[in-house]
């Protein structure tokens, strides 16, 4: 059985409380929850494949409460079993695993959703069950009886080392490191394990909110530069145009509201892509194409600010990344002193390949030594192109050196001339 252990705690990248998790690639070990709404909830149904086009929002919080429920009730009896035996290492990790299943299956379904189907709907039953989600994990994570059963595991390994037997080491080990990491270490209702749980939760908020002010509903749609005249967009591939011509549709269909005159009008006008209006958003494909193709200078300018400024205002936390990062900072910082390390970069070490902060430093610097002279040759020949073929708004008088708006611009006119290829025919 191939067991892959997978510590994501906390205070990584994502900061989602996720710190004792466990997949198994085998599914022979998966298990289905056992509630008779298992065939009318879609993200109950764990022993499937996503069923994507038939779960809605709604479906979220009855699922997690489910779920949760059914999980408590089976980690109590897994707890029971192991203080009371002499485990092996098919009656931990494994079980573990099958506990755990149904949220893994649930709330990864829900994160996905979230990023790329996102809803104030779907928005709202996440956030309303995120906190019971992290406590349920941490909950794994703190467990000092699943702890003392992983030791005597660990402890008990004997006879030789085959391929098997050093997977499943490895995966005791890193289930060890990933308690470990959750502060199992920490006796229940200790000012340190309070702490830490209080900064878990908060992790997960705040990595919430950031993730919404990027990418989600607050920043991404509610920018559109309307582009009206044909020049401004001469040279952009026909699928770019295609995109444009759609979305300034479906603004004005948005826009109309309960007004049913002006929607049934805006869904019944003809989109012409080659003419227009246009509307450019900070959605992926949008937001490169005006970037790599859009000739007008002010308003590449205008998308690029836009694009880097987004979700910077002042005032509430939801709406200030600023804030978020700034505190982000600060509970990485006091989350490694909790754990006992000097900074986050070690803690972050922990758990990764890199043995020292020093490792990765040299390699930074060899990745940039090595890429850095190639860059500058690259942006060097842009720039020539540009001063050539871009007339007076590129001269050295006019433009001492390419702006950040300008770099994709150029560099992909280069491209097309060096290779003698465009885009839109790859």
């Amino acid at each position: 059985m191939k067991i892959i252990f997978i510590a994501l705690a906390t205070f990584l990248s994502s900061h989602l409380s996720c710190a004792f998790v466990i997949t198994n690639c085998s599914s022979q070990t998966r298990t289905v929850l056992k509630l008779s709404t298992v065939t009318s909830n879609p993200l109950l149904n764990s022993r499937e494949l996503p069923k994507f086009t038939s779960i809605s929002p709604s479906d979220l919080t009855p699922a997690i409460e489910s779920i949760l429920s059914q999980l408590e009730s089976d980690f109590s009896s897994l707890e029971s079993r192991l203080s009371t035996a002499s485990p092996d290492y098919e009656a931990v990790l494994p079980e573990v695993e099958k506990i755990q299943h149904p949220l893994n299956y649930a709330w990864g379904i829900a994160g996905h959703l979230k990023r790329v189907k996102d809803s104030e709907e779907l928005r709202k039953a996440y956030e309303e069950n995120q906190a019971n989600v992290v406590k349920a994990y941490m909950k794994f994570g703190q467990s000092r009886i699943l702890y003392e059963a992983l030791k005597k595991v660990d402890d008990a390994w004997t006879g030789e080392e085959d391929f098997e037997m050093q997977q499943k080491k490895r995966a005791v080990a890193n289930a060890l490191l990933g308690m470990t990491l959750s502060g199992v270490g920490f006796e229940e209702g200790t000012p340190e394990r309070i702490r830490l749980n209080e900064v878990s939760l908060r992790f997960a908020e705040l990595s919430s909110a950031f993730s919404n002010n990027v990418n989600g509903l607050d920043a991404t749609k509610s920018f559109g530069l309307v582009v009206t005249k044909v020049e401004d967009v001469e040279g952009v591939p026909a699928s770019a145009l295609g995109v444009w011509a759609q979305a300034y549709k479906q603004s004005l269909i948005k826009a109309a509201c309960d007004d049913e005159d002006a929607k049934k009008k805006a869904e019944e006008m003809d989109v012409n892509p080659a003419e227009g209006p246009w509307r450019i958003t900070f959605d992926g494909p949008s937001y490169t194409a005006a970037m790599q193709h859009l000739p007008n200078r002010e308003l590449r300018k205008e998308v690029y600010m836009g694009y880097l400024t987004r979700e910077r205002e002042e005032g509430a936390l939801g709406k200030n990344n600023v804030v978020i990062i700034n505190e982000i900072l600060k509970l990485r910082k006091e989350m490694a002193g909790l754990l006992g390390f000097q900074s986050f970069a070690e803690l972050s070490l922990s758990i990764n390949m890199a043995p020292s902060i020093e490792s990765v430093h040299e390699l930074s610097n060899l990745i940039r030594d090595k890429a850095l002279p190639a860059a500058e040759k690259e942006l060097a020949e842009a720039t020539a192109l540009a001063r050539e073929a871009g007339g007076k708004a590129y001269s050295e008088s006019s433009l001492p050196k390419l702006m950040p708006w300008d770099t994709s611009f150029c560099v992909e006119r280069l491209k097309e001339k060096t290779f003698d290829l465009k885009e839109e025919e790859l």
